[in-house]
């Protein structure tokens, strides 16, 4: 299958290529320019195209079956302001799936965002898909925007569109600044660790499971023109930010001390995120 992909020098990007191409498929992936580096060392380079999302050319599509957008702005705090964070991930995107669209492409699979869900996560043991969407800061609600966009556009052209809500992803490649960067660097050096006191509920997710999550989906069966599909996407294995820590903290052979209680909690911090998990397709 050959395959047209955004966001394929980040985090998730960089590991479904790797993914994509072990299992046999062809990728044309979008960056923002030749000074763009994966995140992780690629065992194949795909077909590189230097362009905004807005500037992609239909001929760049040509060939391609499918969709895949994991490209985001914003997605690690301190988020840009609300107005920059709708026009990169909704209006923008918006723009390539009308060039998708007009290049024959019916198949759509997106990258969504556990924190669209918000204030609400807080209201359900585990949260199915179709809680209401009460984001608390720019970029979740900037996704949440992007997903009824999306589940429009897919109604009014009959496309075939999955919408794979990711939660606590972790792993190589991630952004230094991010919790398990730090803790893994900190575990490492021998160093104590200042983190919350950790009572936050989450879903950790490692990156590789996710890339492989999105590899599965690009040739599902079951994704009809006209009927948006959303789903969840986590390890099924809830547990506190505490015992996730002291679990890797172990892990890493670390001698130094977790200091929990050490860091405020963020502000807005939304205390459970468990997802719904489907079944197994």
């Amino acid at each position: 299958m050959r395959i047209f992909l955004t966001g394929g020098t980040g985090f998730i990007g960089s590991h479904f290529i790797n993914q994509a191409h072990a299992a046999g498929h062809e990728i044309v992936a979008l960056r923002r320019s030749l000074a763009s580096l994966p995140r992780v060392s690629l065992g194949k380079d795909p077909h590189w195209i230097d362009s905004s999302l807005e500037q992609v050319a239909c001929g760049d599509l040509d060939g391609c079956e499918v969709l895949v957008h994991l490209a985001a702005h914003s997605a690690n705090v301190p988020y840009d302001l609300l107005e920059a964070c709708i026009r990169e991930n909704v209006l923008a995107p918006l723009a390539l799936f009308r060039t998708a669209i007009e290049a024959g492409i019916r198949r759509f699979i997106v990258a969504g965002s556990c924190f669209e869900y918000g204030r609400s996560g807080e209201r359900y043991e585990f949260i199915p898909v179709d809680a209401p969407l009460e984001p608390t800061a720019s970029y979740p609600s900037s996704k949440a925007a992007a997903s009824v966009a999306f589940h429009t556009l897919a109604c009014e052209e009959n496309l075939e569109l999955l919408i794979l809500r990711i939660f606590q992803v972790y792993g190589e490649g991630e952004l230094e600044s991010r919790f398990w960067p730090s803790l893994r660097r900190a575990a490492l050096a021998g160093e104590d660790m200042a983190m919350s006191e950790g009572t936050q509920v989450r879903d950790f997710i490692r990156v590789e499971d996710v890339a492989a999550g999105f590899v599965k989906a690009l040739d599902r069966g079951d994704l009809n023109g006209g009927q948006p599909v959303i789903e969840n996407l986590g390890s099924g294995h809830p547990q506190t930010l505490a015992d996730f820590a002291r679990a890797e903290w172990n892990r890493f052979g670390a001698t130094g001390r977790l200091l929990m209680g050490a860091q405020p909690m963020r502000r807005n911090e939304v205390m459970r995120f468990v997802p719904e998990i489907p079944r197994a397709r």
